[in-house]
């Protein structure tokens, strides 16, 4: 038995292992899997390359034409870090928005305050989490704009990334961006910016009560100022909720653009919804649309008259990933060392009597997976008695569709 594990292991090395050229970027191919050149360990316990994020980005040349995947062990960072112009396609992943913190407190003003600034294109960022802590709700410092990320490249990605902060959290600047799975907390404009941008089944985590009584919080300030710029903040699939009372968002630039989509509101939302700001009385070129939103602060009978009514066709425009990505480089980002999956249940009731079960069974090979992830509602798998090598992804299993149905 052991002699063909090792046949079989050796096989697929044999077959899958080599080095080719795609994109004008070279990559690492294992079997079907496309993986980063380069790997370079961040730990602060002194097991890996470096022990700080900033000092492991320094490491890799300007003007890098290679994937590196910067691997950030689980720990809280306090540093400032910066991918700068010249750095392009690097991959920062760490052991989950739990695990991986990054945390500063600048405030001084805003272009310098960010605790994570993204200047170069083609980046991946992927589990872990950005804090600027100025404005922690247990500490007594008067509230100010102090950023927690701020993004100027173009083709970013961003999955299962945390971003906490107050006042302006998250600096969408320039540049196509896609968020899925994300967090993002705030009370003040605290996702702003210029960019082109689509968040999907991401949560919007409002800390507004923080402000105390009668002090309403605004989440996003979006800085369009032309009708002719592609740019645009379109939330799909997403959860708003938290304390306080909450703006879906106030016009930054003229022609600021804002679609919420599909997208849980609870009742700490304004019934007015939303707020023209310094474009008071050109209220007709302001695009903020909602479409097809649910729960106690989806209501739009009170909203603010002026605000804009789509057709669905224009929605899913919008909402789709062609609003940032005519070229396909989401998906060409999404796959560079992306972990897999071992099982995809489909059971659709709870009285239905299907499910997996593996029994003295083992786990092994390459990369990272995780055990599986709900392909129905009720989705039903069992390990018993089986051996997992650490392939497997620590958090263990993924909530894929059913995503606040847990």
């Amino acid at each position: 038995m052991n002699l063909r594990w090792c046949f079989f292991a050796c096989l697929f090395l044999l077959v899958g292992l080599k080095v080719e050229l795609a994109n004008a970027q070279i990559y690492r191919k294992v079997g079907k899997k496309i993986l980063p050149y380069t790997k370079i360990v961040v730990d602060q316990s002194g097991h890996g390359n470096f022990s700080t994020i900033q000092s492991a980005i320094d490491s890799i040349p300007s003007n890098n034409r290679h994937w590196v995947n910067i691997k950030v062990n689980e720990g809280t960072y306090r540093e400032k870090v910066k991918i700068p112009l010249d750095k392009p396609y690097i991959i920062l992943k760490g052991d989950g928005k739990r695990s991986t913190l990054v945390d500063w407190d600048d405030h001084t003003a805003t272009d310098q305050s960010p605790t994570f600034s993204i200047l170069a294109d083609n980046i991946v960022i992927k589990s872990m989490s950005f804090r600027n802590s100025y404005n922690n709700p247990m500490n007594s410092n008067p509230v100010t704009p102090a950023v927690a990320a701020m993004v100027t490249g173009d083709k970013c990605y961003f999955f299962r990334v945390g971003f906490f902060g107050m006042q302006d959290t998250l600096w969408d600047e320039s540049g196509r961006h896609y968020y899925k799975l994300c967090t993002i907390q705030g009370a003040i404009d605290f996702i702003f910016g210029r960019g082109q941008a689509l968040f999907e089944s991401c949560a919007i985590y409002v800390i507004d009560g923080a402000l105390g009584p009668g002090w309403p919080g605004y989440i996003t300030a979006q800085g369009r100022s032309s009708p002719k710029d592609s740019n645009g903040f379109v939330f799909k699939d997403c959860k708003v909720f938290g304390t306080g009372s909450i703006y879906l968002g106030r016009a930054w630039g003229d022609y600021s653009r804002v679609l919420f989509y599909n997208t849980y509101m609870s009742s700490i939302v304004q019934p007015s919804g939303w707020d023209a700001w310094y474009s008071a009385g050109h209220e007709d070129r302001i695009t903020f649309a909602e479409y097809d939103n649910f729960g106690p602060g989806a209501k739009t009978s009170k909203r603010v008259n002026w605000t804009t009514k789509l057709g669905l066709s224009t929605v899913k425009e919008l909402a789709s990933l062609k609003f940032i990505d005519t070229e396909g480089w989401v998906d060409r980002l999404r796959i560079i060392g992306r972990p897999g999956y071992i099982t995809a249940h489909g059971r659709n009731n709870p009285n239905d009597a299907t499910g997996f079960v593996f029994k003295d069974c083992k786990v092994f090979g390459n990369g990272k997976t995780y055990l599986g992830r709900p392909w129905r509602d009720y989705a039903r798998v069992l390990f018993y008695n089986t051996y997992m090598s650490n392939i497997i992804k620590p958090t263990g299993w993924e909530p894929w569709h059913s995503v606040g149905q847990e």
